[in-house]
């Protein structure tokens, strides 16, 4: 078997140069479980050290930081894996210009796009990820009329695309990710690659099913408040937030018990509305934010005036009456209410 010193890095080429904000990058400082430290130390027993090569956090620049990406698109860097971060732009429409690029080509002294680096290393990956609801889906850059053609990475290279290794295309959506959602499917790929783990287990839309397989709803400390019919008229009361405006119920994230960053925070969390950052069609089929859409309404209007009155009077009564009411014998009395008799 091999030692961890004796296994080779596994690199990861992130590429940066989508249409995106580098939101991912910078939410990737705050992963605790486990923490970026701890992916690029190798601090798991066996594991390999995770070599990152990332421009917000490189020392190298330039040609120098391009070079390990030109190695890998020619076969010298082994294994891989490609992330990309932002959302892919349509260069067939990009006129006289270019939308997004990395470096340059030595030969014409012009950038070498995003696309063209996409054609060259995802080939040759062992495993490709999307971070970022824009990498994954398009997202704010690809909103009604953007002027880019902006697309996720599923959407540029086919549905039904596997890597080298046949494993399909990673999808980690979120606005930015969730900083330990993120270090810990990186640790699963890794794993997997070193044959150290088994595959992950994806959705339809590539998304990880531990992560994305139950709705914000569903893990929300305020469901139980929605069942009983008490939803929130205003910010700041406590209740359940449908009626202003949170897509909880159809978002799907698991932001509500993982929390933000050390398991602390996250939207619902913190009082905010849940706006569907890691859906399909985020954000245009979930604006404006702040107002219900109709099932929502309707859903807030039954549980409000049917059911979540009904179950909320039988089981405050039960509660009353049952549930917060001490023993008799904890009573004082003159005579032993608790049923012991001496032998």
């Amino acid at each position: 078997m091999q030692t961890q010193a004796s296994r080779s890095p596994v690199h990861v080429l992130w590429l940066t140069t989508g249409l995106g904000c580098d939101g991912e990058s910078i939410a990737l400082t705050s992963a605790t479980n486990p923490s970026l430290e701890d992916l690029l130390r190798g601090c798991l027993p066996g594991m390999p050290a995770v070599i990152l090569h990332n421009p917000v956090f490189a020392f190298e620049n330039g040609d120098q930081f391009v070079s390990v990406f030109a190695d890998a698109a020619a076969g010298r860097l082994d294994p891989f894996v490609l992330v990309l971060e932002g959302s892919v732009p349509n260069e067939q429409i990009n006129g006289d210009g270019h939308w997004a690029g990395l470096g340059t080509d030595p030969s014409t002294g012009q950038p070498v796009l995003t696309t063209t680096w996409l054609d060259r290393l995802a080939p040759k990956a062992a495993a490709v990820m999307a971070v970022g609801t824009c990498a994954a889906y398009g997202g704010i850059p690809a909103m009604r009329n953007n002027p880019t053609g902006a697309m996720g990475l599923r959407d540029y290279l086919g549905a039904s695309w596997t890597s080298r290794l046949s494993l399909p295309v990673v999808n980690l959506p979120g606005c930015p990710v969730q900083p330990d959602n993120l270090t810990a499917i990186l640790l699963q790929i890794v794993l997997h690659l070193l044959k150290m783990g088994p595959p992950l287990d994806l959705d339809e839309q590539g998304r990880p099913v531990a992560i994305f397989g139950r709705t914000v709803h569903e893990l929300c400390n305020r469901a139980g408040l929605a069942e009983g019919g008490q939803f929130s008229a205003r910010h700041g009361d406590g209740r359940c937030l449908v009626k202003l405006g949170c897509s909880g119920p159809v978002a799907r994230c698991n932001v509500p018990i993982r929390g933000w960053a050390g398991g602390v925070g996250g939207c619902p969390n913190v009082g905010g509305i849940c706006i569907a950052c890691t859906m399909p069609g985020f954000p245009d089929k979930y604006m404006p934010f702040v107002e219900p859409d109709v099932p929502a309404r309707v859903y807030a209007r039954t549980a409000r005036l049917a059911r979540g009155p009904v179950v909320a009077y039988l089981r405050e009564r039960r509660i009353r009456h049952t549930f917060d009411v001490e023993p008799r014998w904890r009573r004082r009395g003159t005579e032993l209410t608790s049923g012991y008799r001496p032998g």
